[in-house]
């Protein structure tokens, strides 16, 4: 397996970028994300890699980060999504939004993304929960462990993802879990 390519842009047309590695091309399919950061043509670049191959095809595709093609990997786990379609989520959202749209539960950011319906985005959220916000979400800053665990408590308790999401939309950035959850409870009995 290829795990890493460090090399030369030789040539970016969009999703694709080729990069020289020792007189070797190899043609690398990134999300946008990745590939608006890219140097420009003829400097030195780092891209960790996943290696696909396919009765009919062997291709690479290439993340600027590590969190990206974490993402990517368990999105290419899921039922009915494929490379292509986890390069378009990726290219439309980033790993951070994609994250604080599993932790909260909002489909509606999903189907934003071409190629992606009201089916799929459900099936998504519903595959994802529990393995990606948490894990590529915190280092991000997508959610705070005491914002995740506050919304935790209040789904817990029975509040709709909407309502919990506006609570914690309401309370302050650094409030811990217990005060935050009493904020957060004072907010929605009114």
């Amino acid at each position: 397996m290829i795990g890493k390519l460090t090399g030369i842009v030789s040539d970016k047309n969009p999703p694709q970028v080729i990069i020289d590695c020792g007189g070797v091309g190899y043609e690398v399919q990134v999300p946008m994300s990745t590939f608006y950061n890219l140097p420009a043509d003829g400097n030195k670049v780092t891209l960790l890699t996943h290696f696909v191959v396919r009765e009919d095809a062997q291709i690479l595709y290439g993340f600027a980060t590590s969190t990206e093609r974490e993402a990517f990997r368990e999105l290419i786990k899921i039922s009915g999504v494929g490379p292509r379609t986890a390069l378009s989520i990726l290219s439309g959202l980033s790993v951070g939004d994609l994250a604080q749209a599993v932790t909260t539960q909002e489909a509606g950011r999903l189907v934003k993304v071409p190629g992606i319906g009201k089916k799929t985005a459900e099936r998504l959220l519903l595959e994802l929960k529990g393995k990606l916000g948490a894990d590529l979400g915190a280092p991000l800053g997508a959610v705070g462990d005491a914002q995740s665990d506050i919304l935790q408590a209040l789904l817990a308790l029975g509040y709709s993802d909407k309502e919990a999401a506006a609570a914690l939309k309401a309370l302050p950035k650094d409030v811990g879990v217990s005060d935050g959850i009493k904020l957060a409870l004072k907010s929605l009995a009114k």
